[in-house]
């Protein structure tokens, strides 16, 4: 049976597929898989096994296991660095939790997370390259800085961050089988007609326009996309609202909740920065124009994230405030919607 590869970007890790050959010799899995994966390491596979992210015929094995012909092997991966060099910067890093073996970080707006056209100095694994400088066997130079997720620039919130390859392997596993659970508020646009539901809808690039991605309800492109949401409060015009992704694809909440008619607040991408409910009254459109200066980017905060340690095992749950901008719009939301009679009323 001949070889076949598939490769999945979800989040920031890559899964691999492989039939063994029916000519194969027993090799060891280590060795098998190094000449079969370019610019991977042995030690990168052995910490693989060990995580175990490599399995045959869905069992996990360890690294001197020896292959045999007709067998599926699968592997799991951190996706390899990118050819960018990272150049440790000392920015202020607003670090919830941390130990021997990784760090949780509360990421503020503004702030891309890795490095990339027209972002190369400032960014999170920039600031992640200086803090980490001294962790014996932590690779400053790596794109990745042991991320495992990320989230918008313009998106705050919480983000674990491995310290070491074992550990990113592990975090990796729980990301690809969907046992890390985050929680997400947002603002939206409107009312929802049910206080809870899912959303759902593949997402991909947007073929008319490539930084952005679309829904495509009918599957026929993009991935499988699963967004279950809570209405929190209902601000006359807009909501507040918890997210729980099933899925991480990319702008997943941003764009899932613009193809349900209710962009996210002050989302400049997907439509959200236009006044898309209320009146004309000169007075109402002033304040929505004084929230958007409170808040000049879309209204999303990554709160909670729940996941097992990746030595220990214990479960660990976290979670960040809103940040100030998003809480002043909700409060002046309520400021104004308690001056007045009606909503129908200037």
């Amino acid at each position: 049976m001949a070889e076949e590869e598939i490769t999945e970007q979800q989040e920031l890790y890559e899964h691999f597929r492989f039939t063994v050959d029916p000519g194969q010799k027993l090799l060891r899995i280590d060795k098998y898989l190094m000449n079969k994966l370019e610019n991977v390491s042995r030690t990168r596979i052995q910490h693989a096994a060990t995580a175990g992210n490599i399995l045959v015929d869905g069992r996990p094995v360890k690294p001197s296991y020896r292959v045999k012909p007709g067998e599926v092997i699968t592997i799991v991966l951190p996706h390899p660095p990118r050819e960018i060099e990272i150049i440790p910067e000392e920015i202020p890093l607003d670090i919830v939790y941390e130990d021997d073996h990784l760090l949780v970080v509360n990421k503020p707006s503004g702030m891309v997370v890795h490095p990339g056209y027209g972002n190369y100095r400032g960014t999170l694994v920039n600031a992640l390259a200086w803090h980490l400088k001294d962790v014996p066997g932590f690779d400053t130079g790596d794109v990745r800085a042991g991320l495992v997720h990320r989230i918008d620039k313009n998106t705050t919130g919480l983000l674990v961050v491995a310290k070491n390859e074992l550990a990113q392997h592990k975090l990796a596993k729980q990301f690809f089988h969907h046992t890390i659970h985050r929680r997400y508020t947002a603002i939206v646009w409107g009312l929802l007609p049910d206080k809870e539901g899912t959303i759902t809808g593949h997402i991909g690039r947007n073929p008319r326009d490539r930084t952005k991605m679309h829904v495509f309800a009918d599957g026929s492109q993009g991935k499988e996309a699963v967004t279950h949401y809570r209405v929190l409060e209902e601000l006359g015009y807009v909501s507040v609202v918890e997210c729980r992704l099933e899925t991480g694809r990319t702008h997943q909440i941003r764009v899932h909740f613009k193809h349900i008619g209710h962009p996210l607040f002050n989302d400049a991408e997907y439509g959200g920065d236009r006044i898309l409910k209320g009146t004309t009254f000169s007075k109402y459109q002033q304040f929505v124009r004084n929230c958007f200066k409170l808040l000049p980017r879309q209204a999303l905060h990554a709160r909670s994230l729940a996941f097992d340690h990746p030595v220990t095992g214990e479960r660990l749950s976290f979670e960040a405030p809103l940040p100030a901008d998003m809480q002043q719009v909700i409060d002046k939301w309520h400021t104004y919607l308690a001056g007045r009679t009606g909503l129908g009323n200037e």
